[in-house]
């Protein structure tokens, strides 16, 4: 089984590398676009046949 985890900050933690990306895009013309989160992807295969025990597991990590 294939999985994504999508790791980010969490809310309300100061960003400044989604800051910069934000005032980048500014700064190329794409107005009206904030709160600009910078994370991480993971891709993963998981031995795991039954999707409820992998999502637990993906979920503990």
């Amino acid at each position: 089984m294939k999985a994504r985890v999508t790791v980010t900050l969490k809310g309300g933690v100061l960003d400044p590398q989604g800051k910069a990306i934000e005032g980048a895009l500014s700064s190329l013309g794409f107005a009206g676009v904030s709160n600009v989160r910078q994370g991480k992807v993971f891709d993963f295969e998981i031995a795991e046949k039954d999707p409820a025990t992998a999502a637990n597991m993906l979920q503990d990590m």
